[in-house]
């Protein structure tokens, strides 16, 4: 009986996961041509569900933006995690307290978070090793960090596009293999219609 409850269980959290991954990547394809402006300026923001203009942000803000039209206000899961335990978080900005304002915008601290979550997933070398939905962090040639969301659409060679935001807004562009890959993510995500 139990196995049957565990087989069941795990049968609804998979089709969760596979439902979660189309609305995200959807949710971060709404925003190529709407989000057409870089700028990583800091800004006071609402909270929760703080957002900056939704014609401008930086890379990160397509990972809350999706992941909010899933349901889940990174803003806030950030920031309270880091009001637990601030320790396990990085430092490299000087902070010595949460900035709800800016935290969730960082790309090492989505990283930690996703971390924290049990979403992190092999780093992968091969195109099917990334599914639609996922999320990766990658250090660039000169050195920033970077993150984007793999779509359910791919290149001419079978790689997956990503969607993301590097400089120029919101675009889907063959990206996987251009940098080193230092981070993969698989979302688990709830349904939003469970929670009302």
């Amino acid at each position: 009986m139990h196995i049957r409850i565990a087989f069941a269980t795990l049968l609804a959290c998979l089709a969760l996961q596979a439902a979660a991954s189309p609305a995200l990547v959807e949710a971060a394809r709404a925003q190529v041509g709407v989000t057409i402006r870089y700028d990583p300026a800091y800004v006071r923001l609402a909270y929760p569900d703080g957002d900056v203009p939704i014609d401008r942000g930086v890379c990160t803000d397509v990972i809350v933006r999706g992941l909010r039209a899933t349901g889940l206000d990174l803003q806030r899961a950030i920031h309270e995690d880091m009001r637990v335990r601030f320790a396990a978080y990085p430092r490299d900005w000087g902070a010595r307290q949460p900035d709800r304002n800016i935290d969730h915008r960082r790309v090492p601290n989505q990283m930690r978070w996703f971390e924290h979550q049990g979403w992190q997933r092999p780093v992968g070398t091969r195109p099917t090793d990334f599914a639609a939905g996922d999320i990766v962090a990658w250090r660039l040639r000169n050195g920033p960090l970077h993150i984007g969301i793999v779509s359910d659409r791919r290149s001419t060679d079978g790689t997956p596009l990503i969607l993301h935001n590097i400089a120029r807004g919101t675009r889907e562009e063959d990206l996987l293999f251009q940098h080193t890959i230092i981070g993969h993510y698989r979302p688990v995500l709830q349904d939003p219609d469970a929670a009302r």
